[in-house]
């Protein structure tokens, strides 16, 4: 059973929500994970944002308006409890950072070193972006989000992604071409 984009505005009061739970938790749990810990840059903390936000959909199943796609609707809610988690005093107080694994195999030791490094070095420049630049460029090129999506998403005008985007690119760029330890944001 593969979820279509208004399926859930379509459910009946006594459907089986474990069920659609279930489905929405194995077709876009990963998805929902990256984008948390995208945004807060902590595993444990995405964890926590991804579980509050399946509570919240199995609460509120029944609400879904169609108005976006399951996907866009499961996005910003990761989005809004990711924010709300950053604004928490404990995470404005003490930061932490996880080390993201960039697993992929590769025919020899010294590709996959070389691979782990430049993977890592792109990574370690995304998460180094400010958050408003960070989350355009991953639903851009890590979901593949339209410009006009990515804009309902956020709830900016297109002309504010386009330019969030243009700025990240051009700070991704000084940021990939600086010398180690020097930090241009």
């Amino acid at each position: 059973m593969r979820l279509e984009t208004h399926y859930l505005q379509h459910l009946a009061a006594g459907y089986d929500r474990d069920a659609v739970l279930e489905e929405l938790m194995q077709q876009y749990g990963g998805d929902l994970w990256r984008f948390a810990y995208f945004l807060t840059k902590r595993a444990d903390a995405a964890d926590d944002v991804v579980q509050e936000v399946f509570l919240a959909v199995y609460e509120r199943m029944y609400a879904f308006r169609g108005e976006s796609s399951v996907r866009g609707w499961l996005l910003a809610m990761t989005r809004n409890k990711s924010y709300s988690y950053l604004k928490t005093a404990f995470v404005r107080k003490v930061t932490l950072m996880d080390v993201m694994d960039v697993g992929s195999p590769s025919p020899s030791a010294e590709n996959e070193l070389l691979f782990r490094e430049d993977a890592r070095e792109l990574w370690d420049a995304v998460l180094g972006l400010p958050l408003k630049f960070r989350e355009v460029l991953i639903l851009d090129y890590h979901y593949g989000l339209s410009i006009k999506e990515i804009a309902s998403l956020l709830q900016l005008s297109e002309g504010t992604v386009k330019s969030r985007s243009h700025r990240a690119k051009g700070k991704l760029a000084r940021l990939l071409k600086a010398p180690k330890g020097v930090d241009q944001i």
